[in-house]
């Protein structure tokens, strides 16, 4: 009985399902009959685009005007009949809009019926695709605010219209309006007007390849736009091109033949102010409020922008690719062309500047493709979130790194052995100096220790999300930047710094008249305030970039400021970042189509740029040093080691942590040595004190005394001296006692120094290092016979200009003379 009663049951449900679908089916066909005959329609040989409710302006933050949008009725619209059309743009556009185009009566009725029962359970409309009768419906029939209400009322009035459209138009005349109204994006409707903004040519020129890509736009005109996001564009294109070859237009060689095909933009520019902030302004709107209620619907927008600041780093910009691309002293030009420029607010990510090439209109160089927004690689500007990732992980600014030669193993078995821009090594660096100067070994061995996962989690937090999270995609390059960026993700990245650790969102729409304000994210955390302080501190180091960069540079203005420079190994990306605590200003230069440039490096491609935006958007602004926060200790180590200093530590100086990870045990590095003073063995205890003289021995890590020993470090003596037996030779070579008395410790005897390309030769200086008793009076350095210093106390360092040619050098204290050494510099 049981059974029974079930299957009555059923029987009843099915039977009530039923009624209930046809009710509903019966209702809708009602509401799209009452709508039908509620709905006027217009005159079928008046058709066009609705008159506008006014111009969309553009103002910048003071509320300076930047650009009117044209009304479509005057602006760059130009229909064509269909037979000016290709034939392979009619096929790709319905392909990938609607495939039954030629079949269906202006509807998809499951997406009408998906719209009614979602929006009877929802309240909102989340399905439901649109015909191209549909979508022309809602381009010249519906007011702006109209068509992007989201309502079932909408997508009923929308679905008569379109019935309407196909009641009174043939398919081709329905076809040709679409092609000639529909929205492609860069402020064109139509066809013919996309086809000469993004190819320079009519439309009746286009071949297939350059439909399908023409195609694939109105779904996301700015997502999609090949002059912004060529990358994305050429994905869409495969996209539609699949869609044509599913419905049967082409067969898979022409499929194929199309997708080789190499594109060429030669897009004609809008007379506007900040072109490249405008168009992504428009992009921004366009896909919050919709294509006709930017261009129609009379909307007053206040940007973020100073208009004045923008337009001065264009013209800086200019200037320097000009002075590069220009013949020095009978050299080469540097064949750089294109470069861009961000300015933010890092307190919360407003975009003061955008510029993203030096000639909107100029087709040579690509100039209507925003580099600001362009995938790069970044070269050594990731070096700061790798060592921040470190920081919090237990290292300190202290922590000892070793720049020796060193041979990693790749994922896929194959040695990589990273090398440094200046094709030398350091030997054992203090993170803050391997960060300060660049060092490539060291980034390397740090991202080696620490991991590509941890890099990864770093660089998402800070908003550089193009990396991604997968870890198998990368390598230990990743450390020298082999990933791509954004200038404009990159340049938020280092706001976090500057913020103290807390993530910006970049924002370019402060206020919308009109219409809702789009939302920005306010600041998150995404890094402590005392990491991100010590990774700034290193930043804004002058003395410890000083051996990389020279002790004047294009890295220093004014007042503090932390910076990076990047540079990418095959020359085709090239970066300087940096911050104060109020501007954050990142440039990029390069060429747009990934040519390599010519010997330019990020101290003199993209540093000069940088340091004059800086000094602009300064401007006006008070000096203010960057907040040391709480939870940050001052303490006095070894300067080799990174350890509190011993008696035998021949340099201190003063280092920053995070509270808590300071050194605790003295260095051990550095040991005393009883050696005999004519023999060079170790002296054993009770040997003659008149013959035994102490010195002091650094003591480097295995992998580093091949380093060492090449640059003038002595280890300690194996060989014990006899208490009898040895015989004094008649003229012995004296040791090198570089500790028993003053003594230059760099340069080496026999170095070889070698001026770089890329540096200006006033820039490049040496940094002196001598060690000696500080009691008995002043340390004196001498360079070919002439005193350069004279230093009261240790450490004993100075700077001194590097000259071609041999030189000779020695140290002197109280009369007492180290031995002289030589060392050469070379062009």
């Amino acid at each position: 009985m049981e059974g029974w009663g079930m299957r009555t049951w059923w029987r009843k449900a099915r039977r009530w399902l039923g009624r209930a679908m046809g009710g509903l089916v019966l209702l809708v066909l009602l509401v799209l009959a009452f709508f039908w005959f509620s709905t006027p329609l217009p005159d079928p040989n008046q058709i066009r685009l609705q008159t506008s409710v006014g111009n969309t302006r553009i103002l910048d933050r003071a509320g300076r005007l930047i650009y009117a949008v044209p009304d479509p009725l005057t602006g760059r619209q130009q229909p064509v009949g269909l037979s000016e059309i290709p034939l392979a743009l009619q096929q790709a556009t319905i392909a990938i809009e609607d495939a039954s185009f030629y079949q269906n009566p202006g509807l998809d009725l499951r997406g009408i019926g998906r719209a009614a029962w979602t929006n009877l359970q929802q309240g909102e409309v989340v399905a439901g695709g649109s015909t191209i009768s549909q979508q022309l419906a809602r381009t010249i029939l519906l007011a702006p605010q109209d068509a992007q209400r989201q309502s079932l009322v909408r997508k009923l009035r929308e679905a008569v219209l379109a019935l309407k459209l196909n009641a009174h138009f043939s398919k081709p005349e329905i076809l040709a309006m679409y092609l000639n109204q529909v929205y492609y994006g860069g402020l064109s409707y139509g066809v013919e007007a996309a086809a000469q903004r993004i190819f320079g040519k009519p439309v009746r020129d286009l071949d297939l390849a350059e439909a399908a890509l023409l195609a694939g736009l109105p779904q996301a005109p700015g997502r999609y736009d090949p002059l912004v996001h060529p990358d994305l564009a050429r994905v869409r294109q495969a996209q539609v091109l699949a869609a044509m070859q599913r419905v049967g237009f082409i067969d898979a060689a022409t499929l194929e033949q199309a997708q080789a095909e190499p594109l060429q933009f030669h897009g004609a520019a809008p007379e506007m102010r900040a072109p490249h902030a405008v168009m992504y302004v428009l992009d921004l709107l366009t896909a919050e409020y919709g294509p006709e209620v930017v261009l129609r619907g009379g909307l007053t927008v206040t940007t973020t922008l100073d208009l004045a600041l923008h337009e001065e780093a264009e013209a800086i910009l200019r200037r320097q690719l000009a002075h590069l691309n220009t013949p020095q002293a009978g050299g080469p030009p540097h064949q750089v062309q294109n470069g861009a420029v961000v300015v933010l607010d890092p307190h919360d990510g407003a975009i003061l500047a955008l510029v993203g090439s030096p000639n909107f209109a100029d087709g040579a160089i690509a100039g209507q493709v925003n580099a600001a927004l362009a995938l790069r690689q970044p070269g050594s500007a990731i070096k700061p979130l790798t060592y921040a990732a470190a920081l919090e992980r237990g290292w300190t600014p202290a922590s000892l790194i070793l720049d020796v030669p060193t041979s990693f193993t790749t994922r896929e078995g194959r040695p990589y052995s990273p090398e440094n821009y200046d094709a030398t090594f350091h030997g054992p660096l203090s993170l803050r100096t391997a960060l300060a100067t660049s060092s490539n070994v060291a980034a390397v061995r740090v991202l080696d220790q620490i991991g590509i996962p941890a890099l990864l989690d770093m660089a998402n937090r800070v908003g550089l999300e193009s990396l991604g999270h997968d870890s198998a995609r990368y390598g230990l390059s990743l450390a020298l930047g082999s990933g791509e960026v954004r200038p404009l993700e990159l340049t938020a990245a280092y706001s976090a710094l500057a913020n103290g650790g807390m993530r910006v969102t970049p924002y370019l729409i402060l206020a919308v008249e009109g219409a809702p304000i789009p939302s920005h994210r306010p600041p998150t955390p995404a890094l402590s305030p005392q990491v991100a302080y010590l990774i700034t501190d290193i930043l804004a180091d002058r003395f410890a970039r000083m051996r990389a960069f020279g002790a004047q540079s294009a890295l220093d203005l004014d007042r503090p400021a932390a910076v990076k420079t990047g540079t990418t190994s095959d020359w085709r990306d090239n970066w300087t970042l940096g911050y104060t605590p109020d501007r954050v200003v990142g440039v990029w230069v390069g060429n747009a189509d990934g040519r390599p440039m010519r010997d330019v490096s990020g101290i003199t491609g993209a540093a000069p740029i940088w340091n004059a935006v800086m000094r602009a958007a300064h401007r006006g602004l008070p000096i203010r040093e960057f907040v040391r926060p709480e939870g940050i200790v001052e303490v006095r180590i070894c300067a080799d080691s990174g350890m509190l200093p011993s008696p035998y530590c021949p340099a201190t100086r003063l280092e920053r942590f995070v509270a808590g990870t300071e050194p605790q045990t003295p260095d051990t590095s550095h040991i005393a040595v009883a050696v005999d003073r004519l023999l060079g063995c170790r002296a054993p205890a009770g040997y003659p004190a008149e013959r035994t003289v102490t010195q002091i021995f650094w003591l480097v890590p295995p992998e580093a005394e091949a380093w060492a020993i090449e640059h003038g470090f002595p280890s300690p003596p194996r060989r014990v001296c006899q208490m009898a037996g040895d015989v004094l030779p008649e003229q012995p070579d004296p040791l090198p006692t570089w500790n028993s008395g003053p003594a230059l410790v760099v340069p080496a005897d026999g170095a070889v120094y070698q001026l770089s390309s890329g540096i200006p030769a006033e820039r490049q200086q040496l940094l002196i290092q001598a060690v000696g008793d500080g009691t008995k009076g002043p340390l004196s350095i001498v360079i070919d016979g002439e005193r350069i210093a004279d230093l009261s106390a240790p450490p004993y360092r100075a700077f001194w200009q590097l000259t071609p040619g041999e030189h000779t050098a020695w140290v002197e204290v109280a009369g007492v003379r180290s031995g002289e050494i030589g060392f050469r510099v070379i062009e």
